[in-house]
């Protein structure tokens, strides 16, 4: 069964500010990561291989519609030996998208993973996923609890986006 959260995108120029306000908050500094994700061409949602200081390689699957605001992100997290290797094999199979590099602080505030992102060629970011068991109830309450989180730090609808990292750099 995949795991589900509740995830938004900003951007979101004062990352100090936001750091401060996270700990503020209550959360807890998980680390800082460099991450390369490699975005595959698929035929309905995303798939991206993403090789990581912190956690190795990992495959991910996702299915999240493109909008803006607080939104249902369906995914699996599939570790694997040699990101390299599944990088050639995927790259030739499926084709390269695109490729996304960050520079992530992640903090956890209860079940919400706060990342404030440093990507490059598009800026800094904030991103909230509210991971929870996919229940309707459940989902209703990590909906309040990002809303709740958009609030305190301050940002505005104009801010949110609507698509992923790839999509920004494909488009732009």
């Amino acid at each position: 069964m995949p795991a589900t959260n509740i995830d938004i995108k900003a951007r979101y120029a004062d990352l100090r500010r936001a750091r401060q306000i996270a700990l503020r908050l209550g959360a807890k500094l998980a680390g800082r990561d460099r991450q390369v994700d490699t975005y595959f061409r698929v035929p309905r949602g995303r798939l991206k291989l993403r090789e990581s200081k912190l956690s190795a390689s990992e495959l991910l699957p996702y299915i999240r519609a493109d909008r803006r605001g607080p939104k249902r992100s369906d995914y699996e997290v599939i570790r694997v030996p040699s990101g390299q290797r599944v990088k050639a094999i995927l790259s030739r199979v499926l084709g390269v998208r695109t490729v996304v590099r960050k520079t992530r602080d992640i903090y956890w505030l209860g079940n919400v993973r706060i990342h404030l992102d440093r990507v490059d060629g598009l800026g800094t970011f904030i991103e909230f996923e509210a991971v929870f068991d996919g229940s309707p109830r459940a989902e209703r309450a990590n909906r309040e609890k990002v809303r709740k989180l958009l609030a305190a730090f301050g940002i505005a609808g104009k801010d949110l986006v609507k698509v992923s990292y790839a999509d920004m750099l494909k488009d732009g």
